[in-house]
């Protein structure tokens, strides 16, 4: 498979301050290209990403505030440390898509985030929840989102939770084309409350997904909020399970 595959390290954020170092090194070696981080529990920006240079890891993008305000200087030093020019937003609330007036409100904080990772050399995408994927009186948040974003903020699709909100995931990605560049690819009953599973042990059609975005996705990214099972293992058979298709 050409796609890259990268690991979200927020699925190990319960264990990853325990042993950064080495969780890490498990994560290499489960065969992925690259994680996406989530915050630097149990270790520093600085120290991270040496370990993921001399691991052969790629830092495929980074879940982390935009850079403004108060922030800025922050998180520039810290995307520079972890050699990562893509920022991913996931500052959106479920309130915040609640009706078209908040919506609107929403897509200009947004697109006001965009404008300053552009000055500060970084792309930026956004991450979804099932509140974007939740019908509403006026229809679909998210095909709303879509239509206001500025054109250059790609979407980083929780293929999961769109499944949960109640749109068939396989054809949001085909909606979205090459706006989704970024997958997070997770698997489990897709049900709310309920513990994720390793790709390829859920109802989720990987395969399907896979396929519908072609060339389209750039990283597929790996995640489990919960796990009922141990998460190095999950971590690993999600890998192995990618790796066939």
């Amino acid at each position: 498979m050409s796609k890259q595959i990268s690991l979200q390290l927020y699925t190990l954020r319960f264990i990853l301050p325990n042993d950064f170092d080495g969780l890490i090194r498990k994560v290499a070696a489960a065969g992925y290209n690259g994680v996406e981080t989530a915050g630097f529990a149990g270790t520093t920006p600085e120290k991270a990403g040496k370990l993921f240079k001399e691991l052969g890891l790629k830092v495929s993008s980074a879940h982390i505030q935009p850079p403004v305000g108060d922030a800025k200087n922050e998180v520039v030093e810290t995307m520079r440390a972890i050699d990562c020019t893509t920022l991913v937003n996931t500052q959106i609330r479920p309130e915040d898509v609640k009706t078209p007036e908040e919506i609107r409100r929403t897509v200009d904080r947004l697109n006001a985030a965009y404008q300053a990772c552009k000055e500060n050399g970084l792309s930026m995408g956004v991450h979804n929840h099932w509140w974007e994927y939740t019908k509403m009186d006026f229809g679909y948040p998210y095909q709303m989102m879509k239509q206001l974003l500025d054109p250059g903020i790609f979407f980083e699709l929780d293929t999961y939770w769109i499944q949960v909100g109640g749109v068939d995931p396989i054809a949001a990605v085909k909606e979205f084309g090459s706006r989704a560049s970024y997958l997070h690819i997770k698997d489990g009953p897709a049900v709310k409350g309920q513990p994720m599973t390793a790709v390829g042990d859920g109802v989720i059609n990987v395969k399907g997904l896979v396929e519908a975005a072609g060339s389209n996705a750039k990283w597929l990214v790996v995640e489990m909020d919960e796990v009922a099972t141990d998460a190095i293992e999950a971590v690993r058979k999600s890998a192995a399970y990618l790796r066939t298709l």
